[in-house]
């Protein structure tokens, strides 16, 4: 029997050929943002100011004697201002969240990711740090020359005041944040004693790390890679959505010249080709390739290509906010507002609309007051003197308002149904208590089984607190 060779390879491999290997994942090379000033460079740092000044001043804000923002964890309260929250008024979380949610899209509809660009965590945190790292390390190319030279002991002296700037200004960060959970004063007492709690100390460190992380190193990997908004972000947009463009017809062909170069002479566009756009970009990308969904909205490549036309005597415009309708078509300013009130921006207005005028409501005629009613169950029904069926209730009554008050207790629903036990009670501010009440019925009254009454709970010398809850009596 013969044996058959092997089949050869019809294109064989050289012994001596490379073998080319590629990475599934992009070398992340770091990105040194170029410093911008211009209107929406103001925008972004008034809004930096704004939104911190919220965030790390509020917990700080006394109102009534307390705390004026405080998610009071322990106590299981929450306190805004003048509201007192229980866990039993979670739907109002629930109608936050959608409200932010429908803000979301009806800004994304309208004009983008306007809050990635000026508003978002990691974006604001990140323009902290980088004010940071260049007041310290220097400009841009002060930046990029430091970390390219070798190690010593100036380099390391300034890599050094830099990391702790960063870390001081992270645990302050985590500390404002367990500020919010913990009364405040009483966390800054236990940090200059040395007596913070475990899980006080492990989120301190934790969202601390988190900044850390997040505005420190990763940066625009967060926006890039992390975050899902920057995935899905296309499916909210529309040719009639506001993004930062780049106007190809008039910046190309583009090309480096000097101010007396006439462009039309010489077939050039308006574009320079100076790259400062891409410099100033904190995610690195060039726009001049169009929207890309890394593009996080900051319009840092605006100011800094306006600059560039003023220097050239060229108008500005050649990045600017705009839409894809409006450079395709060559509308003004008249048309894309125009285009702004469309089919999706009223319906995402009029959901809004909606939904916090419901909660706005909600809030207004809310009642201080709330009433749980608990059976005692060790005994259901019992005859007493009289020729009367007793039932024991418990119950509950939360006073919510920040002012101790005195509350009648009524029932009905039965003929001759009465309270044999105390028919007023002292609830102090922002505090359950439970009481114990006796209904009695004649025997001949209601028929076997359960039958429905009703608690009233009014707070005396406020005709408007008052709940009317409904329970079932027991007849033998």
């Amino acid at each position: 029997m013969s044996q058959q060779a092997p089949a050869q390879d019809a294109n064989p491999t050289p012994a001596n050929a490379a073998i080319q290997e590629e990475s599934l994942y992009e070398v992340r090379k770091k990105i040194y943002p170029r410093a911008v000033s211009g209107w929406f460079a103001r925008w972004r740092w008034a809004l930096v100011w704004f939104t911190q000044l919220l965030f790390y001043g509020l917990p700080w804000l006394e109102w009534n004697g307390r705390q004026a923002l405080l998610f009071h964890l322990v106590e299981r309260k929450f306190y805004l201002f003048g509201w007192v929250f229980w866990p039993q008024d979670v739907f109002y979380l629930a109608i936050l969240l959608i409200i932010s949610a429908y803000a979301l899209f009806l800004f994304t509809a309208i004009a983008g990711r306007l809050w990635c660009g000026f508003a978002c965590p990691q974006t604001v945190y990140t323009e902290i740090f980088l004010w940071i790292e260049e007041k310290i390390e220097g400009d841009r190319n002060r930046r990029m020359k430091l970390d390219q030279a070798p190690m010593s002991p100036r380099k390391f002296g300034i890599k050094a005041t830099k990391q702790a700037a960063w870390i001081l200004f992270a645990l302050w960060t985590g500390f404002t944040f367990v500020g919010y959970f913990t009364p405040i004063h009483e966390l800054a007492h236990e940090v200059v004693t040395f007596s913070l709690g475990p899980w006080e100390t492990f989120w301190i460190f934790f969202y601390g790390f988190a900044t850390y992380g997040n505005a420190g190193f990763l940066r625009e990997q967060v926006c890039t890679y992390m975050c899902p908004y920057a995935r899905f972000q296309g499916v909210m947009f529309d040719p009639d959505t506001l993004i930062i463009t780049y106007d190809q017809n008039r910046g190309e062909p583009r090309g480096p010249r000097n101010k007396k170069t006439d462009r039309k002479t010489a077939g050039l566009g308006d574009c320079v080709d100076c790259g400062i756009c891409v410099q100033v970009c904190p995610t690195g990308i060039d726009i001049r390739k169009g929207l890309q969904y890394e593009c996080i909205g900051c319009a840092a490549c605006i100011d800094a290509c306006d600059q560039v036309m003023d220097k050239m005597n060229y108008p500005r415009g050649l990045i600017r906010y705009s839409t894809e309708h409006a450079v395709e078509k060559h509308w003004g300013r008249k048309e894309i507002v125009a285009h702004v009130l469309r089919p999706r921006v009223l319906i995402y207005t009029g959901i809004l609309t909606a939904i916090v005028a419901a909660m706005v409501y909600s809030l207004a005629t809310r009642i201080p007051l709330k009433v749980n009613i608990i059976r005692d169950r060790t005994t259901l029904a019992r005859e007493v003197e009289g020729g009367k069926v007793e039932n024991v209730f418990r119950l509950q009554i939360m006073n919510t308002a920040e002012e101790a008050r005195k509350f009648s207790i009524a029932v009905s629903g039965l003929d001759d149904i009465e309270l044999a036990s105390d028919k007023v009670v002292e609830v102090p501010s922002a505090t359950t208590k439970s009481v114990s009440v006796d209904v009695r019925v004649p025997a001949e009254e209601g028929k076997k089984g359960s039958n429905r009454i009703y608690f009233e709970v009014g707070a005396i010398g406020h005709e408007d607190v008052r709940v009317r809850e409904k329970a079932s009596f027991l007849m033998p």
